[in-house]
């Protein structure tokens, strides 16, 4: 059997132009994000204990934990809202399809028994509040005419919602059952975050439009204002209170967080401020805050989370990250226990991650460098080739993957292989032809009568094997910068779509678009393992374990299996739902340790017992 050893999480999604709201629970010093379908909840002293909930059936956009931690509601785009348990099996208690749109912010009453959601209702309702167990309305919600972004409850007695949005309005809403009762016109754009004071004695409102207000938190009275002294200079996103109530914590698309010294009269000002410059231009940008307890976290908009200083603005505490995106490559640059991994994401970015820690950093991007579909590390460099046509080698001692130059491949590469000593001789197939090169320089470069789509080369470079879309496997000898065909392997009934030499070189493992995996013996060409048809869908990645005993193969069924080559396939190692979606990347580290990452943005390490 497998057994998850560590989950290194996917970073908050975020959008240009929208703030995010990310909750916490300062029973458990968590804290919970949204990314994709999934729904993280993540530990903010040991970030790599992590808990992922994926029931949702389109992309979440908001979750809350419930006042006494032990529930969280989570909503998605298209309007439904799901309240589960933090137990194991996230036991579902109600969902209601509270809006016709999608749900952009939610938020518990004190006593857990109401919730109130916001978002985009095209065009009828933009705010509903409901009972948590049964989804019975608690009252009316007028006065908006466009999407509403936030909204936030009062933490105690008497019952109170306030409501913002993009028409530029603050709203007030008295109950149960809650009706209308004030609106402000104060800001002079899109409101982005509305949240009230942990006493409940106020609430603070912030805008696009650079500003911040303060509300009486029962009667809805405007109070004062953020001042505009060493104020923000964009966007203001979201905004937190510190436990006490007297400061605010505010993230902004200028790149800066600030804290603000609230007074009892309601004016604010500047005390400290936080530049941010991890990533470089609009990556920088801050979306999101949270002020929990001794933490206080931002988030930007490449998916950074900071952990500020007090006492030190110009120091972080820590930073994390992840992957915004789906994992299209994962490679190990060092085995063992303490190992390293790189992935890389549709969206381009590189990740470096250390066995036992997690996040390492990513490789800075320098110019314009598109995704990386195929990633090997081999000594002290890192292959890659993507959607740019290019294969770009990096010195893993670096901290960025454009100051070198790339080598063009001309056309889109299929895969990307490398010999097992060194990084130097490496074969990649495009669409109509098979490359071979030597360091950056190309040294061959056969035109073939098919489509490859995947190729790996032995371990000493002596041969290639060639995956077509015709469902063959091609062998070929490398005779200096040349390539001589000796034999084809047929017994694959669909596109291939993997191959790999196993280390020690005497075998080869193939996967295909018709689910089928098979080893053939390299000597003979004789299948070795036959009927590994377990898959329910295309077979996406394989990789061999280091002392070439294993061969674990990865489809879009969410799946992994585990193949011993002494043992027969019945005796296969399964793991179903390894991932929420499609996988596509494998790594093994050690004979029984390996890494999967897919379209949850995540990698996972599992262990073989």
């Amino acid at each position: 059997m497998a057994k998850l050893l560590e989950t290194y999480a996917c970073a908050p999604s975020t959008e240009r132009g929208r703030g995010i709201l990310i909750s916490g629970d300062t029973k458990s010093g968590s804290i919970v994000y949204c990314n994709g379908r999934s729904v993280i909840i993540r530990s903010l002293a040991n970030p790599l204990n992590v808990e992922i909930y994926g029931e949702h059936a389109y992309p979440t956009t908001v979750a809350k934990f419930s006042p006494n931690g032990e529930w969280i509601a989570s909503g998605d785009v298209s309007g439904q809202v799901r309240i589960w348990a933090r137990n194991e099996e996230h036991t579902l208690k109600f969902e209601i399809r509270a809006l016709s749109g999608s749900i952009d912010d939610l938020d518990w009453s004190f006593d857990g028994q109401r919730i109130v959601v916001c978002g985009d209702g095209k065009g009828s309702t933009f705010v509903k509040a409901f009972l948590w167990d049964s989804g019975s309305t608690v009252g009316e919600f007028d006065g908006h005419s466009k999407r509403v972004l936030s909204c936030a409850f009062k933490p105690n007695r008497p019952f109170r919602i306030a409501t913002c949005g993009e028409d530029f309005l603050v709203n007030f809403y008295e109950g149960p059952p809650f009706r209308f009762k004030t609106s402000h016109r104060e800001h002079l754009n899109f409101v982005n975050c509305v949240r009230f004071s942990p006493n409940g004695s106020k609430f603070l409102t912030v805008g696009s439009d650079k500003k911040g207000f303060i509300f009486n938190g029962k009667t809805g009275e405007k109070l004062g204002n953020l001042s505009g002294e060493d104020g923000h200079t964009g966007s203001i996103y979201a905004a937190c209170w510190s436990p006490d109530g007297e400061q605010v914590l505010t993230v902004s698309a200028d790149k800066t967080a600030k804290i603000w010294d609230i007074s009892e009269e309601g004016n604010g000002k500047v005390s400290t401020t936080f530049q941010f410059s991890d990533i470089g231009g609009a990556e920088d940008m801050q979306v999101g805050c949270l002020w929990m307890g001794e933490y206080l976290i931002t988030v930007s908009l490449g998916g950074i989370i900071t952990y500020l200083s007090k006492t030190d603005p110009n120091c972080s505490l820590k930073v994390i990250s992840g992957h915004l995106k789906s994992i299209t490559a994962l490679t190990v640059a060092k085995l063992g226990e303490s190992g390293e991994l790189y992935s890389s994401s549709y969206d381009g970015v590189i990740v470096h991650w250390r066995v036992g820690s997690g996040y390492a950093g990513r490789l800075e991007k320098k110019g314009t460098v598109n995704r990386a579909t195929h990633m090997v590390a081999r000594g002290d460099e890192l292959l890659t080739c993507g959607m740019d046509n290019k294969l770009w080698r990096v010195m893993l001692s670096g901290n960025s993957y454009g100051d070198t130059e790339a080598t063009d491949l001309e056309l889109q590469p299929q895969d990307l292989d490398v010999t097992l000593s060194s990084s130097d001789v490496a074969v990649v197939p495009t669409k109509a032809s098979i490359i071979i090169l030597h360091g950056s320089t190309v040294i061959s470069k056969t035109d073939v009568g098919y489509q490859p789509s995947a190729a790996a080369i032995s371990p000493d470079g002596s041969e290639i094997v060639v995956g077509g879309q015709d469902g063959k496997l091609y062998i070929y000898s490398v005779k200096g910068d040349t390539l001589i065909q000796e034999s084809v392997l047929e017994r694959h009934r669909g596109a291939l779509t993997a191959v790999r030499f196993s280390p020690d070189g005497t075998m080869i493992a193939s996967g295909d678009q018709n689910r089928e995996a098979v080893v053939w013996d390299r000597d003979t060409r004789e299948v070795k393992m036959k009927n590994m048809l377990y898959h329910t869908a295309r077979i996406n990645t394989l990789a061999w374990s280091p002392d070439s005993l294993k061969v674990a193969t990865a489809s879009v069924d969410s799946c992994v299996y585990v193949y011993d080559v002494t043992k027969p396939v019945s005796a296969r190692i399964t793991l179903r739902n390894a991932h929420l979606g499609s996988i596509s990347a494998l790594a093994f580290l050690d004979s029984q340790t390996f890494a999967s990452g897919g379209d949850d943005a995540c990698i996972r390490l599992w262990t073989l017992h």
